[in-house]
């Protein structure tokens, strides 16, 4: 009897609930992609670390920890080498410490816990956690080569853990018996620990009210006390374990010597004024930290954060480096959190030779070198630069050409600043993954200030490539009260909102928050611009009833057309424009001035075309909500909440300019009407009348003011540069009303509650394009340029596209562009549209292959390069014109697959009910494609395609930030990434081989190093017993001798780190089967030795069984005597 399968009969139930038409299918194309092949998973945090509280460095792995204040640790070796953990309370880090050369890191928190991580694995795991319950934790010490932690607490407490057991001594030096009994007030808080740099029996104890106590801990008793009446903040040793220096909150730093310590041997005021009389110098602010560091050859080095006169006001923070009699303050850009000096050797006892002081910033991560003179930095190699401006958008792309990272690399290179020091990077420890990822991967950021910065993503690493600045091409303010003033945004008018790019022409599109875009070309040559190319559209939707003076002077931009008039207004050779009424009222002004000199462009990407959107009738214009730009047809679209304009960027013209209502025309679902009735006012681009169907070179070439009797309507160009001149007819006839799908018709009339409102019917905006060769309407049998557009409204409009043959009539001729009537509603916003051709697969636009812009005037090769035909990246490129396509249209509720010429909705999917979709991309994956959705849930999802099976859900990442919502994307072969904090780039795969693969793409941290030699302790030290003093920490802090911890003080938490990589692990059934897996074969592997140790004992007993009957039958026959 054949098993009923009830899983096979749920996944038949979904199939058909994703499809509206389950019986109406003209398509019979093979899906190869199954749930099986995908998993979600975290792989590589990029950036710097956000809100950074604590640092600490391994002298012999070189590696660097940071902590944060969101209880993130992130590790650093070598550039490529990274890794990102987090402690799952979410407390902030107080403080860092290695177990040097061991392979592990002790990590102590605001919440009074301290965890032992292990980082011998590739993805650290915490081990051991100990939460203290009654005792704040405030600083910590952990001694070179030992077990035995030192745990200073806010009481003026210090227990001491074990590390290895994560489990206390009953061994504890309490605040009363380390202060004077004579002493009658608290000490404070501990705020140092540290032992005698050749005694390991002398500990060193700072507490906060400036009370320093060096503690025997063999006699346990106080062996002397120093006392200062300002506040302590930091202690460092000389490592001849001598004398030591204090650092005070009055900025002093006081030197004591351990031989004489009822008073101080030496006081310090770096950064105040010496009196001349003997008083105490004038207070100054607090140094934070003092670090003293001695060298072979030369003065030692004072090094300390803080300390500035408090006249100073506006300083920037300071790095104060004393060598000898020379001071030197290096500012900072950003406050600092911490640093550390760098030092050639580990052992406190030895001469330190400093080279580095690695100084972390609230913002930013500085290397000194203190070797060469003038203290230059080192050159940051790692991805910190992220936040330099703040990110406000994110792009990703896979898959890339493989000369474009080159190509990107070369132009950047020259970008560098000079001046940093020669030597290498002092961090770099660890050793890169061995990843079989092959292929090259960009992002693109844009930023407050309008930069863009492109970065190579490859092989799950991050490296800046090239940096654009886009506020080049405005006017800069002179002063700064005199700042450009949008009135559309109170600040950064140059802001990146929204980035179009073409990886295979090279083209790049931005759009920015001052209702401006700008077309790049990249070039490898430097050239300048004498005039910056601008153009300026008018595009409003609301027009207030202020008549524009008639006028002979040619305008400078173009006008929005009317409203749907049966009458067209009679044509006129001269549109008219004005830049203010008499009221004062401003009026044809961009809120952005193009600079008016002589632009220098360096090589990279060079600007060629400047579009503003201007006041109109003292409204200033809205934001730009959508982008789109195609190299092979030479053409950029935008579009906001008023309408669109496409422009052509060889000819430097626009094409149309139309509010939204107008692409309807009179085939408007909601029937509705302008809130304000325009004047007759002359378009300068519009609405033209020209026979249906293919047009011929004689109707483009004629005039465009000539007007040609016929019933449907085009928007094109003027024919060349000299201007748009237009006529127009206003009204669509009843044939071309739009194909609507029946099944839609009940959804307008029940749409959701999110656009019911008749003010967001009205203000309708257009989200997303999409240009393509297909089939246009339902009676086409061949395939055209089109432009698809989407809108807040669910609504999808088919505009066709008629351009001139390619070379130089495509700049001479002008691009004939109109409505084909087709309309296809789904419910929500729309988007993405992307297309398959009939064998499923991705059916990208064409594109028009990169080439030098810039080349020599060469007539030959100009003329190569005119008759050059766009290249169609499509696998089906050369597919029959009988075989159909497939439009893939997502919005935020649902999905839908539409068979093209047909106009059949042949799938449906509503994706989500009860939340939004933020953002869908179309994606190549395991050879094939599917539809990846994030949802304002959290919910990350992915259905195949044609079918809109769901492959993938997981519950992610609920939308906490409009950060996230605005950076977040997809990209092929199962990659994802968002901006997790201001600072950071978090990457995820939603791929079950690249989380397979991880493991070995993600580079180690801990490489096996030999620990270097102890100092030598000399013959004179060593007869007459100087030199470092060990002790047996032990035999002191031991059990038998120091007795049991009180329980109530701290718990014991064993850590998860057993399994390695379960750290980040996806969620769900996959995720559930992965760890079941991983567990097996630990269980497997266990069992594995069992038996082995099963079988050695056997073979053992089975040996002495052997002997044991030689040794009997030798001495059988043996009296009791004879042994």
């Amino acid at each position: 009897m054949k098993k009923f399968n009830i899983r096979k009969v749920l996944d038949g139930l979904s199939a058909a609930s994703s499809s509206s038409q389950p019986g109406h299918r003209d398509n019979d194309i093979h899906e190869t992609l199954q749930s099986e092949h995908f998993q979600l998973c975290k792989t590589v945090r990029h950036g710097f670390p956000y809100q950074p509280s604590a640092m600490a460095f391994d002298p012999v792995q070189k590696i660097l920890a940071i902590g944060t204040q969101n209880g993130s640790l992130r590790l650093f070796g070598r550039p490529g080498v990274e890794c990102y953990c987090q402690h799952d309370n979410g407390a902030a880090v107080i403080q860092l410490q290695f177990l040097i050369n061991e392979g592990a890191l002790v990590s102590a928190l605001a919440d009074d816990s301290i965890h032992l991580w292990n980082l011998r694995q590739k993805r650290p795991a915490i081990l051991h956690s100990l939460k203290f319950n009654r005792e704040r934790i405030t600083f910590c010490h952990l001694p070179f080569q030992s077990k035995w932690l030192y745990v200073g607490t806010e009481r003026g407490n210090i227990h001491i853990v074990n590390v290895e057991s994560f489990t206390l001594s009953g061994y504890v030096i309490m605040w009363n018996k380390a202060i004077e009994l004579s002493s009658k007030a608290h000490p404070g808080p501990v705020v140092h620990i540290s032992d005698n740099p050749i005694d390991e029996g002398k500990l060193l104890i700072g507490f906060e009210s400036g009370t320093v106590v060096l503690w025997d801990l063999k006699s346990k008793k106080a062996d002397y006390r120093c006392t200062y009446d300002e506040a302590i903040h930091s202690v460092a040793w000389h490592h001849e374990g001598k004398q030591f220096i204090c650092s005070h909150s009055d900025g002093t730093l006081t030197i004591w010597n351990v031989r004489s310590p009822a008073k101080f041997a030496q006081i310090i005021t770096p950064h105040g004024k010496q009196p001349k009389d003997g008083k105490k110098p004038e207070p100054c602010r607090p140094i934070l930290k003092v670090e003293y560091k001695t060298a072979r050859a030369g003065d030692p080095f004072m090094i300390l954060s803080g300390g500035l006169s408090y006249d100073t006001v506006g300083r920037r923070p300071c790095l104060t480096v004393m060598h000898g009699k020379s001071t030197a303050v290096l500012e900072m850009d950003y406050p600092i959190v911490d640093f550390l000096t760098l030092c050639e050797t580990p052992y406190p006892n030895d001469v330190q030779e400093p080279y580095a002081v690695v100084v972390l910033l609230e913002k930013d991560l500085v290397v000194i070198d203190l070797a060469q003179n003038g203290y230059p930095i080192f050159e940051n190699p790692y991805p910190l630069s992220i936040h330099e401006s703040p990110v406000t958008c994110c792009e990703y792309f896979a898959d890339c050409p493989v000369d474009l990272i080159p190509a990107l690399y070369s132009v950047g290179s020259r970008q560098k600043r000079q001046g940093y020091s020669k030597k290498e990077w002092p961090i770099s420890g660890g050793n890169w993954g061995l990843g079989s990822q092959s292929y090259p991967e960009i992002i693109i950021t844009g930023h407050a200030d309008g930069s863009i910065k492109f970065w190579d993503a490859s092989a799950i690493m991050l490296q800046v490539l090239y940096k654009l600045k886009t506020a080049k091409v405005f006017e800069k303010s002179r002063n700064k009260d005199d700042k450009p003033n949008t009135d559309i945004v109170d600040e950064d008018p140059f802001a990146i909102q929204i980035l179009s790019w073409c990886p295979e022409s090279r083209i790049l599109c931005v759009a920015g928050v001052s209702a401006h875009v700008i077309i790049y070309k990249f070039s490898k040559q430097e050239g300048t611009m004498e005039v910056v190319q601008m153009l300026e559209v008018r595009l409003q939707y609301e027009i207030s009833d202020v008549e524009s003076p008639e006028g002979d002077q040619v305008p400078s931009l173009p006008t929005p057309g009317s409203t749907s008039n049966s009458q067209p207004p009679p044509p006129q050779s001269q549109p008219s424009t004005s830049s203010s009424s008499s009221d004062g009222i401003r009026d044809n002004v961009p809120c952005l001035k193009v600079r008016s000199t002589p632009l220098k462009q360096s090589a990279g990407y060079q600007v060629e075309l400047v579009i503003q959107l201007v006041w109109v009738s003292g409204e200033p214009p809205q934001q730009i909500t959508s982008l789109g730009v195609n190299s092979s047809c030479g053409l950029v679209v935008f579009g906001n909440s008023n309408g669109l304009a496409i422009i052509d960027y060889l000819q430097k013209t626009v094409l149309i300019n139309l509010g939204t209502l107008e692409l309807y025309g009179s085939s408007d679902p909601y029937q509705r009407q302008p809130r304000s009735p325009r004047k007759a006012r002359q378009p300068s681009g519009g609405l033209c009348d020209i026979n249906e169907g293919s047009t011929t070179s004689e109707d483009r070439c004629k005039s465009p003011t000539s007007v040609v009797p016929t019933s449907h309507q085009e928007f094109y160009n003027g024919g060349g540069r000299g201007g748009a001149k237009m006529s127009r007819k206003l009204s669509l006839p009843t044939e071309l009303k739009p194909d609507l799908d029946i099944k839609d018709n009940s959804f307008s009339r029940s749409r959701s509650s999110s656009v019911t409102s008749i003010d967001k019917e009205s203000q309708e905006a257009i989200t997303s394009f999409q240009f393509c060769e297909t089939f246009t309407r339902k009676t086409d049998s061949t395939t055209a340029p089109s432009l698809w557009v989407g809108t807040t409204l669910g609504t999808v409009l088919v505009i066709v596209l008629n351009l001139p043959p390619a070379g130089e009539q495509r700049l001479l001729q002008p691009v004939i562009v109109l409505p084909s009537g087709t309309m296809i509603r789904l419910k929500g916003a729309i988007l993405r549209m992307s297309f398959l051709d009939s064998t499923g697969a991705l059916y990208p636009p064409a594109c028009e292959p990169w080439h030098e812009p810039n080349a020599p005037d060469n007539k030959d090769e100009k003329d190569k390069l005119r008759k050059r035909r766009p290249v169609s990246i499509s696998p089906s490129a050369s597919q029959e014109i009988s075989e159909n396509q497939y439009a893939v249209i997502c919005s935020e509720k649902q999905a839908k697959v539409i068979s093209l010429p047909s106009q059949n909705c042949i799938y449906q999917h509503n994706i989500t009910e009860t939340s939004f979709v933020l953002r869908a991309d179309i994606v190549q994956m395991s050879n094939s494609v599917c539809l990846a959705c994030f949802c304002a849930n959290g919910h990350i999802m992915t259905l195949s395609l044609p079918s809109l099976r769901p492959l993938l859900d997981v519950n992610y990442l609920p939308l906490t930030d409009m950060r996230i919502a605005r950076t977040f994307c997809f990209t092929n072969h199962g990659q994802a990434l968002y901006l997790v904090s201001p600072t950071e780039i978090q990457r995820i795969t939603y791929s079950q081989d690249m989380c397979e693969n991880l493991q070995e793409m993600l580079g180690e941290l801990f490489t096996p190093v030999e620990t270097p030699e102890a100092p030598n302790r000399g013959f004179f030290k060593g007869l007459f017993g100087g030199g470092a003093q060990t002790l047996d920490r032990e035999e002191l802090f031991g059990e038998s001798v120091a007795g049991k911890a009180s329980r109530s003080l701290a718990q014991h938490i064993p850590g998860p780190g057993g399994i390695e990589g379960m750290k980040g692990a996806a969620s769900g059934v996959v995720g559930d089967l992965a760890r079941a897996r991983i567990a097996l074969d630990e269980r497997g592997q266990k069992l594995g030795e069992l038996e082995e140790r099963a079988a050695a004992m056997m073979a053992s007993a089975d040996s002495f069984s052997k002997h044991a009957h030689g040794m009997m039958l030798k001495c059988k026959d043996k009296k009791w005597y004879q042994f």
